[in-house]
């Protein structure tokens, strides 16, 4: 019979995306007082994969992804996607338009798992109304998108600078003294 056993701190991921560079830096300290220094964040990318958020959010958007040296429980995964929704209202303009878009997502050794409040047949519940996306598998020395992987998140862009986050989290995972948050 198997036993419970306790998981792994994991890396905390954070996509944001906007027209605005200064809206990215701007979330990303307010994300950093909340989860402690951010250690990676990537240079912005066109989001040009799909044009899912231009009628809320403009044209010309762009995508940046921050980790951070904390590394995080995830049992708290919920309350990482519950502030990050808050964060976005804050940046809602007077038509309810956001400005900002906060995909929270976490990483382990083997899977990246973005969070989302919508369901779906591959989204297992957690709480607080909060779904655990499975998103990419790592296999065969790399990240692999799933039927349903968005396609950004399986463009060979995105899977190479989570392979490099990755390869960062497994050498903390090796540190005597891990941290987590």
């Amino acid at each position: 019979m198997s036993q419970p056993s306790t998981p792994k701190p994991v890396k905390l991921i954070v996509s944001l995306i906007s027209q605005k560079e200064k809206l990215i830096t701007e979330a990303s300290t307010e994300l950093s007082q909340f989860y402690g220094k951010i250690d990676f964040m990537s240079a912005c990318i066109p989001f040009t994969m799909t044009e899912y958020y231009q009628a809320e959010m403009g044209e010309g958007l762009m995508r940046r992804l921050i980790t951070f040296a904390d590394l995080l429980d995830p049992e708290r995964f919920p309350e990482v996607k519950r502030y990050t929704d808050k964060l976005e209202a804050r940046y809602t303009t007077s038509e309810g338009n956001r400005t900002i878009n906060l995909d929270p997502g976490y990483m382990t050794l083997y899977q990246f798992i973005l969070a989302t409040n919508k369901r779906f047949a591959h989204r297992i519940y957690l709480r607080d109304g909060v779904y655990a996306d499975l998103t990419l598998i790592y296999k065969n020395k790399s990240f692999q998108s799933l039927a349903w992987t968005y396609p950004d998140y399986g463009s060979i862009q995105i899977i190479e600078l989570l392979n490099r986050i990755r390869e960062r989290y497994q050498k903390q995972l090796q540190e005597p003294e891990f941290n987590h948050h």
